[in-house]
């Protein structure tokens, strides 16, 4: 696999965040609820997420914070072992 997990997330916001703008002109820190996200479609992101990497996010990630921008879902992702190194030495 050579997508980077930032890569990997800005995808799965692309089908699946129902953002009012492009995934593609944000930062990494951009406010994703600023750009559009409602929070029906932030747990439709977190389906996806775990889909993609067969991860599960515990209770304690399971708020609004954890999917705010693509930082806050790569470092949700990070505490659960998905990184870009863990996801190339498993491709």
């Amino acid at each position: 696999m050579t997508d980077t997990v930032s890569a990997t997330i800005r995808s799965i916001l692309a089908e699946h965040a129902r953002l009012g703008i492009d995934v593609a002109t944000l930062s990494d820190s951009d406010d994703l609820y600023g750009a559009g996200m409602t929070s029906h479609a932030s747990v439709t992101v977190m389906l996806a997420c775990e889909d993609e990497w067969d991860i599960e996010f515990p209770q304690h990630l399971l708020k609004k914070s954890t999917f705010a921008s693509v930082d806050a879902i790569a470092t949700a992702l990070a505490e659960l072992d998905v990184t870009d190194e863990t996801v190339r030495s498993a491709g």
